[in-house]
């Protein structure tokens, strides 16, 4: 049986903290379906498919990654895709803390799901969307802290085309 994970976010935008958690969980999963939360009550900096778009382009070496947008709950995506498994990173205590009760929530609406932390490396603790977006809306070059095969002309091209 295939192993598929599931790791969701707003990724807004993906980080190379997110890529190194995608990248380590190929390790443990077969698959892992990247699952770009759409919620229309949040304020985004970069739409849906602009976020959709570059995390495939930063995936774009390998076939175990796919990436969908899915709105509502995770556990109910998890089933569409027929999925068992959530990966969370966990950088502090503090995301212990909220994810470990997004977690048991998670489990107790589906008892099949487990949920499965990636410890993110100390040279990536500090990474976040929301300091790379404030970087970035303040002229800064974020390229360092995205994956690879994104800078930060990537996502002045994604910004426009909005």
């Amino acid at each position: 049986m295939e192993r598929i994970a599931v790791f969701p976010g707003s990724f807004d935008p993906f980080t190379i903290g997110h890529e190194e958690i995608v990248r380590r969980g190929l390790k443990l999963f077969d698959r892992i379906i990247i699952a770009v939360g759409v919620n229309p009550v949040k304020k985004e900096f970069l739409n849906t498919e602009c976020r959709i778009k570059l995390i495939r382009k930063a995936f774009q070496d390998t076939d175990r990654v796919s990436v969908e947008p899915y709105f509502g709950l995770t556990v109910d995506f998890c089933e569409k895709v027929n999925a068992h498994i959530i990966i969370r990173g966990l950088r502090t205590a503090a995301d212990f803390e909220y994810e470990r009760a997004v977690g048991q929530a998670n489990r107790a609406m589906d008892a099949q799901i487990e949920t499965v932390f990636i410890l993110t490396s100390t040279v990536h603790t500090f990474v976040s969307s929301t300091i790379v977006r404030n970087i970035y809306m303040n002229g800064g070059d974020v390229t360092k802290f995205l994956p690879e095969r994104l800078t930060t002309e990537d996502l002045r091209r994604c910004e426009e085309e909005q």
